[in-house]
């Protein structure tokens, strides 16, 4: 397919790019629940862990911090995207109504955006005709709002990505808690979480073209001063009970 008569990209490469931008939205999302997981179930475990040597109490503690946050992260996810995609919507019907009301103040407002963009008044005009005339919602949305009126974002992907994240980030202190002998918890606990923050640092890093050695550095000492913290306050907790 060409251009369209606007000189607009092809539907198909616009969908395309669309589609890429809500899966890296989707991707950076489900890095930073499966990081709060790790972080925080690895926390919660080891410090259950340093009160007490019984394998049953820090099994019941993480599978309650993993449900417990999982529904926290999917529910926060909801609220969240529900209300920015009420603002959208809401700027959206305003837009109409100014389309219809105004349409030549909406006019003369898309060609001086373009024109602040370094685009000569006339040509700016000339667009700004040409994409109203094409798609005028569409035109004016993006320009004006940054909103492809099209795709809106959707809570509920929001909430279930954020909830598979989590607790797949929070099985694995889990795992590596309950499964070793009790004098290897805590040494394999720490390496696992330690690789799994190394390995969801990189991936964050990647996606935001940031300093990987920086973002992976960050996200390893803040685990490692969360564990150490909950280890410090369960060992207090254990040695009093005990």
């Amino acid at each position: 397919m060409g251009e369209s008569p606007t000189g607009t990209r092809p539907d198909h490469q616009e969908a395309h790019d669309h589609d890429v931008t809500g899966r890296l939205n989707w991707l950076r999302a489900g890095v930073l629940g499966a990081n709060d997981g790790i972080v925080s179930t690895a926390g919660l475990v080891i410090g259950v862990a340093a009160a007490t040597a019984d394998r049953g109490p820090v099994l019941m503690a993480g599978l309650a911090g993993l449900a417990a946050g999982a529904m926290s992260m999917g529910v926060g996810e909801y609220v969240s995207v529900s209300t920015q995609r009420d603002s959208e919507q809401a700027l959206i019907a305003k837009e109409v109504r100014e389309l219809r009301e105004e349409p030549e103040a909406e006019l003369a407002e898309l060609a001086g955006i373009y024109a602040a963009k370094g685009i000569s008044p006339e040509l700016s005009l000339e667009v700004a005709r040409q994409l109203t005339a094409h798609d005028a919602l569409g035109a004016h949305a993006e320009a004006e709002l940054g909103i492809d009126p099209d795709h809106f974002t959707n809570p509920w992907q929001a909430a279930w990505a954020s909830m598979a994240a989590f607790t797949v980030g929070a099985l694995l202190p889990l795992l590596a808690i309950v499964l070793p002998p009790v004098g290897w918890r805590v040494p394999v606990t720490v390496v696992a979480v330690v690789l799994a923050l190394v390995g969801t640092g990189l991936v964050s890093a990647r996606l935001g073209e940031a300093d990987a050695r920086r973002a992976t550095t960050r996200i390893v000492v803040g685990g490692l001063l969360a564990m150490a913290v909950t280890y410090g306050i369960g060992a207090l907790i254990g040695a009093r009970v005990g």
